[in-house]
C-alpha cells in the first residue's frame, strides 16, 4: 500500500486561500464520496479529509500495484483545485505532498499539536477524530488509514502525558482576550458579542467570561443552539438576522461560523460605527472562510484580527516550550517506525493469502484421496501414511524444483533460502568438487 497526504495550512497559504478549501462537517462525507469516485484505477482506495481553520488535508491510501502514488496525487490535486476554483499549478504552490513514512510523521505531528499555530493545542485531536468518523460514514476509511489515525491518537496521547508540550498553552481564545484588554483598559465595562455557537466560540466565550464583561450575547442562525450556549455562559441569545441592527451595541465582536460567505459586511460595520459615534470596535474573525469582510480592517475605528493575525500572539508562548519538542519528536519517530514496519508487512498479505489458498487446495485434494481409499476398505495406517507423504511431496515440490534448476552461481543462495525456510537456517555442508587441475595432483 502507498499512503499519501496532500494539504495546505497556515504556513503555506493565507487565510483567504485556505477559505476556498474549507469544508463544513456536513460537507466532508459527500466530498469524500465524490473524490473516491474519481479514483477509478483503484476502487478499493481509502480517503479521509481533515478541514479546520488552519488546514485542509487529504489523506489517501491505495495499492501501489494498481495505482502509483503519482496517479493518486494527480487525482487529488485536480479534484481539490476544482473545489477551490484555482489551477492545479497554483494549488501546488501552496500545498505539501508527503508519502509513506513522511505522511505518517506529518499525521502524528498534527495530532500531537506540533504542527499547529498554537504549539500543543488540544483541539486538533478532536478534529482529527471527527475526520475519521466522517470517513467511516462515507465508507472510505479502510484498514490502512484506520491504522494510521489510531496510531496518531496513541502517539498524541503519549506526547501529551510524557512531555510539557501542552503546558501553559495560550490558545487563540486567550490571545483574543489579551488583545482586547490592550484596547480596553477594563473588559468588565465592555459588551461582547459572539457570532456562532461552535466549539471555538464556546472556548473564546469562556475566556472572556472570566473577565466579567458588562454583558455577553450569543448570535446564532439556530436560536435554540444559541440559547443553549448562552445559558451555559450566563449570557443572552439573539437571532443572527438581528445582527445588522444591533451591531452598534457591542464593543467586542468574535465570530466563528461555518458560513461560506461573510456574514458581517463593510456597510453594516460603517453604520454601527456611526451609531457608536466612532467609539472603537474590537473584532476577531476566527472563521475560515472569513465571517467578516476583509475591507472592514481599513476602517479607522475597527481593530480586526484574523486567525493568521493571532499567530504572532501565540508564537511567544510556543518558544518557551521548544525544549519539549525534541522529546515529542522522539516519541513521534518511534511511532513512525512502527507504522512503516506495519505498512511493509501489509505488502506480503497477498502472498500470504495465496500460500494459504494453495495449502488448502493441497490439503483438500489429499483428504479427498484418503476418503476414497478408506471407502474402498484400505488399511487406515496405510491411508494416513499416503496422506502425509502426499502433503509433504506437494509442499516440497517447488523447493526441489528450484534447487535442481539452479545454476552454479545461484545455487548457494537457493540453498541458503531453502535452509532458512525449512531447516531453521541450518545450512547442510555442500560437497566440494575438486577443480579440474586438482585431479592430476593426486
Amino acid at each position: 500500500m502507498t499512503v499519501l497526504t496532500l494539504g495546505l495550512n497556515h504556513t503555506t497559504a493565507a487565510v483567504d486561500l485556505r477559505g476556498r478549501f474549507a469544508f463544513a462537517v456536513d460537507q466532508i462525507a459527500p466530498a469524500l464520496k465524490a473524490f473516491h469516485q474519481r479514483l477509478t484505477l483503484s476502487p478499493h482506495a481509502e480517503v479521509a479529509l481533515l478541514s479546520t481553520c488552519n488546514r485542509t488535508e487529504l489523506y489517501c491510501a491505495a495499492s501501489a500495484l494498481s495505482t502509483p502514488a503519482h496517479a493518486v496525487q494527480r487525482a487529488a490535486v485536480d479534484w481539490l483545485s476544482g473545489i477551490g476554483g484555482v489551477s492545479p499549478d497554483e494549488l501546488l504552490r501552496h500545498t505539501y505532498v508527503m508519502e509513506g513514512g513522511q505522511a505518517a510523521r506529518h499525521a502524528f505531528r498534527v495530532a500531537s499539536g506540533l504542527d499547529s499555530m498554537v504549539l500543543g493545542e488540544p483541539q486538533i485531536l478532536g478534529q482529527m477524530k471527527q475526520a475519521v468518523r466522517e470517513a467511516d460514514t462515507a465508507g472510505t476509511l479502510g484498514t490502512t488509514l484506520h491504522q494510521l489515525f489510531q496510531r496518531s491518537f496513541a502517539v498524541a496521547k503519549e506526547v501529551r502525558t510524557s512531555t510539557e508540550i501542552g503546558a501553559h498553552s495560550i490558545s487563540m481564545a486567550a490571545a483574543a482576550v489579551r488583545l482586547a484588554s490592550q484596547l480596553f483598559e477594563d473588559l468588565s465595562k465592555t459588551r461582547v458579542l459572539f457570532v456562532g455557537a461552535g466549539e471555538m466560540i464556546e472556548l473564546t466565550a469562556t475566556h472572556f467570561a472570566a473577565r466579567n464583561p458588562r454583558s455577553m450575547v450569543v448570535a446564532n442562525r439556530t436560536l435554540e443552539r444559541g440559547e443553549k450556549l448562552a445559558s451555559h455562559l450566563g449570557a443572552q441569545a439573539m437571532r443572527l438576522a438581528d445582527l445588522p441592527q444591533r451591531l452598534h451595541e457591542f464593543d467586542v465582536v468574535v465570530s466563528c461560523t461555518a458560513s461560506t460567505l461573510p456574514i458581517i459586511g463593510l456597510g453594516a460595520v460603517e453604520r454601527a460605527l456611526k451609531a457608536r459615534k466612532r467609539r472603537p470596535i474590537f473584532m476577531v474573525d476566527l472563521a475560515v472562510p472569513r465571517d467578516i469582510e476583509p475591507e472592514v480592517a481599513r476602517l479607522d475605528d475597527v481593530y480586526l484580527y484574523t486567525v493568521d493575525d493571532l499567530s504572532a500572539q501565540v508564537q511567544t508562548a510556543g518558544e518557551k516550550r521548544q525544549a519539549a519538542v525534541a522529546q515529542a519528536e522522539a516519541i513521534i519517530e518511534t511511532g513512525v517506525q512502527g507504522f512503516v514496519h506495519w505498512l511493509d508487512q501489509r505488502t506480503t498479505v497477498p502472498l500470504i493469502q495465496a500460500l494459504n489458498t494453495q495449502a488448502d487446495a493441497w490439503r483438500a485434494a489429499e483428504m479427498a484421496r484418503a476418503r476414497k481409499l478408506l471407502a474402498k476398505g484400505d488399511d487406515i495406517d496405510a491411508v494416513l501414511e499416503a496422506l502425509s507423504k502426499g502433503l509433504t511431496q506437494k509442499m516440497l515440490h517447488g523447493a526441489m524444483a528450484e534447487l535442481h534448476s539452479a545454476n552454479a552461481q545461484s545455487r548457494p543462495q537457493v540453498v541458503a533460502s531453502l535452509s532458512r525456510l525449512f531447516l531453521r537456517g541450518e545450512v547442510p555442508p555442500l560437497p566440494v568438487r575438486p577443480r579440474p587441475h586438482d585431479e592430476g595432483d593426486a
